[in-house]
């Protein structure tokens, strides 16, 4: 995914995300409500402080690209995360709740368990788990870069908790189920206006150029907690002190 060649196919398929539209001569974020499990965003994730203020300047130097000032919309930096397990939004959430007032409060008390239940099997010499960034990723509506696992070890407990998650009869009552492979990525930004006159194959040849002087220098990714978190939009991930929240290190 991270290959020139990957990039001058994806770029033959990128498309506007209605996750942000035009509104006052810029484009804004759209409502699009609902939960996922991700590691502490950027704002908050003091361990990774060094990693996302690599990240935040890499993504200035993507935007910084000679393309259409509206082909990338960023997201901020301070929201930057690592999705472990992508659980409801949009329509989906909104039918939920309207169908079940006890949804959220349900969904709440099974994470918690759900997280129990994962600690439980860790032992109490378990190492860190470490990924880290393997290159740019394009993807039909949104850009980002892609996390590999260290070693085989943080490849297995990171999926050995999404089995955890996804295996769980009580949160698949509540409607929520595994739409995706794990693609382990922390997404930039998002596309917006794309012009007829884009010249694809130039735009791949940019991204190959600036995945370059990525892998040059390629910082850990610490995943150390994995919480529950809400969001209205993709700007921001928010929880409150007592919800459930998963210390693996």
């Amino acid at each position: 995914m991270t290959l020139p060649e990957a990039y001058r196919s994806q770029v033959q398929h990128i498309q506007e995300s209605s996750k942000f539209q035009p509104d006052s001569g810029s484009r804004q974020a759209a409502p699009f409500p609902g939960y996922t499990l991700i590691t502490p965003p950027a704002g908050e994730a003091t361990e990774n402080s060094a990693f996302y203020t690599q990240l935040k300047a890499y993504q200035q130097k993507l935007l910084e690209l000679p393309t259409n000032s509206d082909l990338i919309v960023p997201v901020p930096d301070s929201s930057f995360h690592l999705t472990v397990a992508d659980l409801i939004w949009d329509s989906a959430y909104r039918d939920a709740c309207e169908k079940n007032p006890q949804f959220e409060q349900q969904l709440h008390s099974c994470c918690g368990e759900i997280f129990q239940e994962y600690q439980k099997s860790l032992t109490a010499d378990s190492k860190p788990i470490y990924w880290q960034v393997l290159g740019l990723i394009v993807m039909p509506r949104a850009i980002g870069v892609c996390l590999v696992p260290q070693d085989e070890r943080c490849y297995e407990q990171v999926i050995k908790l999404r089995r955890t998650i996804y295996q769980n009869s009580q949160l698949m009552a509540l409607g929520i189920e595994q739409h995706y492979h794990f693609t382990a990525h922390i997404t930039l930004g998002y596309f917006g206006a794309i012009s007829p006159e884009l010249d694809r194959t130039n735009l791949s040849t940019m991204l190959s150029d600036l995945n370059q002087q990525w892998l040059l220098n390629s910082p850990e990714f610490l995943v150390d907690r994995v919480e529950l978190r809400k969001f209205d939009d993709m700007t921001r991930y928010y929880r409150q002190p007592d919800w459930p929240t998963l210390a693996i290190s």
